[in-house]
Parts: structure tokens; C-alpha cells; sequence
């Protein structure tokens, strides 16, 4: 079959919805093949097994949750310091936060690696890169903070954004400024 690049973007797209809305149980071929207004067997036709699906759908999530090259080219052009680490923090934040399904999506996939080891390797493999280009880009940046201060805005964005996207414990707090906060608590002075 000849390779159709938008088709299997939305199969994947549709795989997204399914995972945020039902989760991993609900993954199926045939719901994906739903999800898409496609013809049933399409999704089986992209992804032959359940793990090429899975890993398609992080593959996407993954896409999808890229920065925007015009606003990473902005955000490199400030100088380097605490304003900027601040400012590009903001936008992983923004990023997150703009497409729920996406980031349920991803978040879901994060728990299925905590049941299923094929998951889990694919997982770490991807959040292992992303660690890695996160703590290249800030040297490369001259931003503030090494590895151990990445890791901890990891943890910390993961949480913020786990809290707005479900039960929030303070849905009024100002996100500009609790990224703030963070940042001056997380980087030493």
C-alpha cells in the first residue's frame, strides 16, 4: 500500500481523541477507525498491531506538542537569564494547555507505561530524548539552570498541568504567575 502521510496523521489524530476521552482500554483499531469516519480495517492497514499504534500515537503527541519554530526563534533571540527561562517555561505551559486531548493523551500514555513494560520502554525512550534536547538547548541557550533544575520544572510543569487539566486545587491561580514562582523558587538566585 502506498504511504499516505495526511491519512495516517489522522488516524493518529482520531487515536488521540479516543485515548483522551475513553483511555487506554478504549483503544481499539475499530474505535480509531470510528474516531477517523474511516472505513473499518483502515487503522489495522497503518498500524498492524496494537504497539505500532501506540507508538504512532506518541509519535504524533509528541509532533503536536513541538514549539512553534517562529516563537522558539523569538524566545531565543532574548537574552539569556532568568526573564527567558521564565518566558520559555511560560510557553511549554501554553503549549500544554492548548490541546487537551493531546495532553490527556499524553499523560495516559505515561500511565499505560506504568502497566505495560513495552509501553514503558517506549516511554522512557522518548522522554530520555526530550530530557536530553531540553538540556542541550538551554546550555546551547545560555539559559539558567543544568540538568537537576531541568528535571525539577519537568516535575513541576507535569504537575501544573495535571492539575488545570483535571480536578484543579486552585482553578484562579494566574498561570503566568505560579511559572513565575517557579522559576524563583527552583533557580537559585
Amino acid at each position: 500500500m502506498a504511504r499516505n502521510d495526511s491519512r495516517r496523521d489522522r488516524l493518529a489524530d482520531a487515536g488521540i481523541a479516543v485515548l483522551a476521552r475513553e483511555g487506554s482500554r478504549g483503544l481499539t483499531h475499530r474505535a480509531v477507525d470510528r474516531e477517523s469516519g474511516l472505513p473499518t480495517g483502515t487503522a489495522s492497514n497503518y498500524f498492524r498491531s496494537r504497539g505500532e499504534l501506540v507508538e504512532g500515537l506518541v509519535q504524533r503527541i509528541v509532533n503536536r506538542l513541538m514549539p512553534d519554530p517562529a516563537t522558539l526563534e523569538e524566545l531565543a533571540s532574548l537574552p539569556a537569564g532568568r526573564d527567558s527561562f521564565t518566558r520559555h517555561l511560560r510557553d511549554i505551559v501554553r503549549r500544554m494547555l492548548a490541546d487537551r486531548d493531546v495532553t490527556l493523551a499524553w499523560f495516559e500514555m505515561r500511565l499505560e507505561a506504568a502497566r505495560r513494560p513495552e509501553v514503558a520502554a517506549l516511554m522512557r525512550e522518548v522522554l530520555l530524548a526530550g530530557f536530553r534536547g531540553d538540556v542541550a538547548y538551554n546550555e546551547a541557550a545560555g539559559l539558567p539552570g543544568g540538568a537537576r533544575e531541568i528535571a525539577l520544572f519537568h516535575y513541576a510543569v507535569d504537575g501544573l498541568v495535571l492539575d488545570r487539566l483535571t480536578v484543579s486545587i486552585d482553578p484562579e491561580a494566574d498561570l503566568d504567575q505560579v511559572v513565575e514562582d517557579l522559576v524563583a523558587g527552583l533557580l537559585p538566585g
